[in-house]
Parts: structure tokens; sequence; C-alpha cells
């Protein structure tokens, strides 16, 4: 006995000519919107998006694992000049909870920035030093600078940014995209991860497949994550002596099987499997063509810095973001770690800020120069912040360090139509708390959508008998930053 031969047995004439109807005439739409240049639909049972206007097609998500420095970066506080060396106010820190590297009752000397910060720009934005080529573009730029979270340790607060949960298990923000808008290439996936580590490989994170996980959802939406070294996806190579007509008509045999097996347990993930296959058949063609730079102008090349033709490296994903983008790539997650100072801040940050300045300002003035900036939402920022007060011994220079820090941080955005120019929010003299315009990770995560046209609120996805979204039960679109 079988549920599901038993419910295909009672399947009147009706309903199958209803179904398959509706089958051929996604297919033919389908086919009519690659034609007019349209997303290509994402799944037949989504939701129809986007609900509005987008102000934002694309999304490129510069993540910076371990938790950039923004006292140190982007959030001057003269304050903590004058108070360098002195224990922070117990009316700041009070009742406050820190990671366990931070421990209960020590001393907590307030320490200084260990950069020089200058006013860039119209609006006279704040910058480090450390940040030269980002102070260029400071008038394209939106600071965020009253960030908070909720988690005080990284792999959590990581997946609460990329999933809207502080466990693992909840498709990552680039799955919901892929899922409800869909496609804008045949060649290339929707969601594609790179990442990168600082050349010293100072600090231990990891980079785990759930934050770019599909979680509940289909795992045809999930994340494709492009190596570092050799060929950018594995197996995309047909093995030696294998012709390319022979894989095609290996792949033909195949797909042949799994579909008279999806017609027999009605399994969506063998779906996947054969559009998974598909799509890596297409990829040996023009992946290829992304990865070869040979096209691009030289001063170009020179803009991203000299990292950019080694694979792997921050600079060289930053280019990959844009050749992927250009090709209909809607979704581009890069993770770049290094960021964790706890005693190597007076040594690693500026070769952290080396390696990622130019390149994170290159990929923006590219964009803008090729048209692409005004439909490309770029967001810059990690899991949290840095505590403004000393982690280790005051008279050991080499080995200063900053705590995690969720109270208050700083993360920007440009393009989408967010505001250029503009900084929202603001933490308090100390830079310890946010005091002003506080904005949550999911009210970041509501507005993200909102740009692409999407209401987080009815955006979701029926899962265990409930509607789940990428937001949970929260969010607010912060509708200030939007131009």
């Amino acid at each position: 006995m079988s549920p599901i031969f038993d419910q295909h047995k009672l399947m009147t004439r009706r309903s199958l000519f209803g179904k398959a109807a509706l089958g051929l005439g996604g297919l033919a739409l389908g086919s009519l919107l690659k034609q007019d240049g349209m997303a290509l639909p994402a799944d037949p049972q989504a939701p129809l998006l986007p609900h509005f206007a987008p102000k934002a097609k694309r999304v490129i998500y510069l993540f910076q694992n371990g938790a950039p420095s923004h006292v140190d970066l982007f959030d001057y506080k003269p304050m903590l000049k004058k108070w360098h060396g002195k224990q922070i106010p117990d009316s700041v820190s009070k009742g406050k909870r820190f990671s366990t590297m931070s421990k209960e009752g020590a001393l907590r000397p307030v320490l200084r920035e260990i950069t020089k910060f200058k006013q860039y720009g119209k609006n006279g934005a704040w910058i480090s030093d450390f940040m030269p080529k980002t102070a260029e573009i400071a008038d394209d730029l939106c600071f965020i600078k009253s960030m908070h979270t909720e988690s005080v340790n990284h792999a959590p607060a990581i997946t609460y940014f990329l999933t809207g949960g502080e466990m693992a298990g909840r498709p990552s923000i680039g799955s919901w995209l892929s899922y409800g808008l869909g496609s804008e290439s045949e060649n290339l996936p929707s969601f594609v991860v790179m990442t990168s580590r600082d050349k010293e490989a100072s600090c231990g994170q990891i980079f785990y497949d759930y934050y770019w996980g599909s979680g509940f959802l289909p795992t045809k939406y999930q994340g494709v994550k492009f190596r570092g070294s050799g060929d950018p996806v594995l197996y995309i190579s047909n093995p030696h002596g294998l012709p390319r007509d022979v894989r095609r008509g290996m792949l033909d045999d195949l797909n042949q099987l799994n579909e008279k097996k999806l017609q027999q347990v009605g399994d969506q993930e063998i779906s996947t499997r054969i559009s998974q296959y598909e799509m890596a058949y297409r990829m040996q063609n023009s992946v290829p063509e992304l990865t070869d730079f040979s096209d691009e102008p030289q001063h170009i090349l020179d803009m991203y810095g000299p990292d950019v033709t080694r694979q792997g490296s921050y600079a060289y994903n930053c280019l990959m973001a844009r050749r992927l983008i250009e090709r209909g790539s809607r979704n581009i997650q890069l993770m770049h770690a290094g960021w964790d100072q706890h005693n190597n801040l007076n040594h690693q940050l500026k070769i952290q800020c080396q390696d990622t300045d130019a390149p994170s300002a290159a990929l923006v003035k590219d964009l803008k120069q090729r048209g692409l900036l005004e439909d490309t939402l770029v967001s810059w920022g990690g899991e949290f912040g840095r505590t403004p007060f000393l982690q280790g011994n005051m008279k050991d220079t080499k080995r200063w360090g900053r705590d995690h820090h969720p109270y208050i941080f700083t993360t920007w955005m440009v393009g989408g139509g967010v505001k250029g120019g503009y900084s929202h929010g603001a933490s308090d003299e100390f830079g310890f708390n946010a005091v002003k315009d506080k904005v949550h990770v999911h009210d970041f995560q509501a507005t993200i959508m909102h740009l692409l046209g999407i209401d987080h609120e009815k955006f979701t996805f029926r899962h265990q008998g409930r509607q789940f979204r990428l937001t949970d039960v929260h969010g607010h679109v912060v509708k200030d930053i939007i131009a």
C-alpha cells in the first residue's frame, strides 16, 4: 500500500488535464519571459513577487567575518582618547553581557582609537585613515551607525544576520531571494557564494555551509559556493578522455531515469537534482568565460588592487561579483574572515583594511561607471562590533585587542535605492550603546527585502505547520535610509 500510488489511482481525468495545463503554461510563460529578458520564475508554488516596484534587482553582500572595529574605522569618538586607560563608567557597561574572554568583574580600561579619523564628502562622514579608498566614495555611502544584535559569539551572530535565527537550519537570505524572485540567467546560479581570508590566517573563523543553505526551502535555492582554487565548482570539468557530447548523452539518460523516479515518488528533491545537473552542464561553457579576466582593462584591474588575479583573494572575489551580476546572477555573498582581533589589533587591523578597502571601493566605482549601481544593492559589514574597552594588558601594546560587542556597530550600504552621503543613527559618546534610530538585524533584513520589492511580512513559506519568514515575527523597514 502506498498513499502516493493510491492518490494517483483516484486522480480524475479533469484534474489530470488541469495540472498538466498548468505545467505546460508555466513552461510557455518561462520561455516568453526569457525572450523578453525578464527573470525566470522561481517556483510554481512560490509567491508572486515582487509585491511592489523594486528599487534594486540584485544584491552583493560583502560580509566581514569576525566583526570589524567600528570605533577604529567609522564611528569616531573623541571621548575614548580622553578616557584612555581609565575604567569605563559602570553607568555605560553595567549589566551588559560579553564573550567569556571578557571575564566578569575584570578591569575594562577604555582604549582609544588606534587610527586617525578625518571627515570626507559633502556631509563630513568620519572615516579612518585605514580606509582611504572607501573615503573616496563617501558621498555614495549610506552609513548605519546604530546597528545592534543579540548574540555575543561569531557563528550564532553570523547565522542570525544571514538566516534570521541564531540556530542553524533556516534558509539564508540569498535562498529566500532566489526562491521568491527567480533567476535572470540560465547559465549561472542565481545565488553564488565566495569566501576569502586574511593572508596570515590570524583567526580561526570557519565558513559553515549553512551560512548559504536553503534550510527548509527546496535545496535548488541554496547558494553555489565557488572555490578559491582550481575549478570554481567541483567536477565541472569533464574527466580526461570524455567528450562533451558523450557527457550530454549520459545526462540525458540520467535525466530520463530521474524523471521516472520523480513521477513514481513525487519527491521534489529529484526535480532539484535534474535542474542542478543541467545547470552544471551549462556552466561548463559559462564559467571559463566568467573567470577569464583577459577582457578586463588594465586600469580596472589596478583599481581592485594587486591581489585581483589571485584566485581566492577578496579582490578577485569582488571583481567576480561584478562579472556575475553582469551575467544574470542575482545574489552574491562574499565572506572575508580575519577581523576577530582579540590580541592583535595594532597589527592585524591595518592588514585587513589593506586587503579589503580598495576592492570594496573598486566594486562600487566599477558598478557605478557601468550603470549597474542604481539597481544593485551593495552592503558591507560584520556580525557585531568591537568593545570600546581593552582586552589585554594596557602596557603590552603589541597585544592590544577588543572583545565582541553586539550593542552597537556600523555597516554601510550603497546603490539599489538607498541614500548616498547619509549617516543613520548614532551611538553614545563611548561608542558603546545605540542611542538614536536603532537598527536591529531584522530591521536590516526587512529593509533589504523592501528595496527588492518584497513585503517581508507577506513573503512566507509553510513548514512544520506554520508560516515562516526571514524576519521571523519582527522587523521594520528603515525608511529613513531609502532614497
